[in-house]
């Protein structure tokens, strides 16, 4: 089974959710806008994750860096294009 985690991006602490590819939810939270912080909840889900989807913003660079040098297969999403592609594929 492959997990996902997904990184809503604020100021002072980010929205994270993790799902399995069926969509079921594993585990959900919200987490300190900080590197470590976000690498250990993420650590702490117990399931291997295929990719981590960070909100693209001006923190992203940031955490990006740190998930990165984690080992955690991160990307950057531009939450404009994800929500037109979430309707299409609908």
């Amino acid at each position: 089974m492959k997990y996902f985690a997904g990184i809503d991006v604020s100021l002072e602490e980010c929205a994270v959710c993790v799902v399995d590819e069926e969509g079921g939810v594993v585990r959900e939270g919200k987490v300190a806008t900080e590197p470590s912080a976000l690498v250990r909840w993420l650590a702490g889900c117990g399931v291997p994750l295929s990719r981590v989807g960070l909100e693209a913003g001006p923190l992203s660079p940031w955490l990006y860096s740190g998930l990165a040098a984690a080992g955690l297969a991160v990307v950057c999403i531009e939450t404009r294009r994800l929500r037109a592609l979430t309707k299409a594929s609908r």
